[in-house]
């Protein structure tokens, strides 16, 4: 098995885990410009537990969620990319807007999203509390949005590259 998963694969693998006693740690997104600040919060993420799971939108999920533009890179491609951090141990693909299904059934120690998510809207986190486990906000590194990337790529038609005065949207 590799490092990307179906999600039968995923709940076993993590249950497997867990009963090894090793804290499965899980966190989702669109992934769709991958940039330090992702890089960043999935090794944030990973440090957090001994197994990183990415649960990745499906193109479909991402255009319902962020828009008929996006996402840039197919899904097969952003699962892929993940894969090959070394601080992200498996990766799967969602379909639904959000991945609370998948998330009751994964069960992770721990569940986490950016800080630009308040904590009443993370998808999981009623399944996650309730089964012991907790949910962890990282903050956002300073600079670095795909939202904002896209857009000045698009308005400049050309290399963009991330200023501390960008803002940080869902991305």
């Amino acid at each position: 098995m590799g490092k990307i998963v179906s999600q039968e694969e995923l709940i076993q693998v993590a249950a497997r885990e867990r009963r090894g006693g090793r804290r499965v740690v899980f966190t989702n997104g669109c992934f769709d410009l991958l940039h330090p600040g992702h890089v960043r919060c999935l090794a944030e993420a990973r440090a957090l537990g001994d197994v990183l799971v990415v649960a990745v939108n499906s193109d479909r999920s991402a255009r319902g969620n962020k828009g008929s533009e996006r996402p840039l890179v197919p899904e097969q491609d952003r699962a892929e990319v993940l894969a090959g951090l070394a601080s992200v141990d498996y990766v799967t693909i969602f379909d639904e807007p959000t991945p609370r299904e998948l998330i009751a059934r994964v069960l992770p120690n721990i569940l986490v999203k950016g800080a630009d998510w308040a904590l009443e809207q993370v998808a999981g986190r009623e399944e996650v509390e309730a089964a012991g486990g907790r949910v962890v906000s990282i903050p956002l590194a300073t600079g670095y949005s795909t939202t904002n990337l896209v857009q000045r790529i698009r308005n400049h038609g050309g290399a963009a590259t991330a200023t501390p005065s960008d803002t940080h949207n869902k991305s």
